[in-house]
């Protein structure tokens, strides 16, 4: 983001983004695989000033953090104040939301979190009121869909059903491999087709995983001034099951 990988608040309290500068979280950093559609959605609400309300919803380490993180800077961007906020983080409290009703663009990750904490439903409500009246834009993102998130106030929870939903589609075998590699070139890395077979077929699966994994792949290459070969790659590995 624009104003040193956090959210921006103006004027009120600032929320840090917990990621680091090479991994920023964008928009041209994510691989779509088949979620185009809520790319593309996302992008409209980040950077033209249209009223929406979105709620994306998938597994944990689905992406979903990334993309609100990526909304909101792209927002800021763009010239519009914008917030995330980690709802789930324990440090993160209500009153948290307390003026975000006066921005353009407001991301809260993990909502379904908090439900049935009265004092965080009662601030989600005023905040989704202030911003429908703003004309403002509201992105909201879950483990879940709107109508399995349990909350308790029966206004709040029929205003959270009001806006488009997307479910964060899955990526198979091939779109991980493109995704590594995406994100490899994004950092600047190659990643020969052989080395991203090698570690699907080697290391653990899941997309967070995978990019964990580049990170220190990316880290030791440098340290080592060395190319991402299969046998630098498999010495990587067997240093991290011995603890190294």
């Amino acid at each position: 983001m624009t104003a040193g990988v956090r959210a921006v608040i103006e004027g009120m309290q600032q929320l840090p983004l917990h990621v680091g500068p090479a991994d920023q979280a964008a928009f041209d950093n994510f691989y779509a695989g088949e979620n185009g559609a809520l790319l593309h959605a996302l992008r409209e609400i980040a950077e033209v000033a249209q009223r929406a309300v979105l709620w994306v919803w998938g597994p944990p380490d689905s992406g979903r953090t990334h993309l609100l993180q990526a909304t909101a800077g792209a927002a800021d961007a763009a010239g519009f104040r914008a917030a995330f906020v980690p709802a789930a983080e324990t440090s993160v409290a209500p009153d948290a939301l307390d003026g975000l009703g006066e921005l353009d663009v407001v991301c809260v990750d993990d909502i379904d979190h908090v439900a049935g904490h009265a004092g965080w439903e009662r601030a989600l409500f005023v905040l989704f009121e202030d911003l429908r009246q703003a004309g403002a834009r509201l992105v909201l993102s879950a483990r879940c869909a709107p109508l399995h998130a349990n909350f308790d106030l029966p206004d709040l929870a029929s205003r959270l059903t009001s806006g488009a939903t997307f479910r964060l589609q899955a990526l198979d075998d091939d779109q991980k491999r493109a995704a590594l590699q995406s994100r490899a070139a994004w950092r600047g890395l190659e990643l020969p087709d052989d080395v991203a077979q090698y570690l699907l077929t080697r290391a653990d699966r899941s997309t967070a995983a995978l990019f964990r994994l580049l990170d220190r792949l990316d880290t030791e290459s440098l340290a080592a001034q060395k190319r991402l070969t299969v046998p630098f790659v498999r010495g990587v590995l067997d240093s991290a099951r011995r603890g190294g």
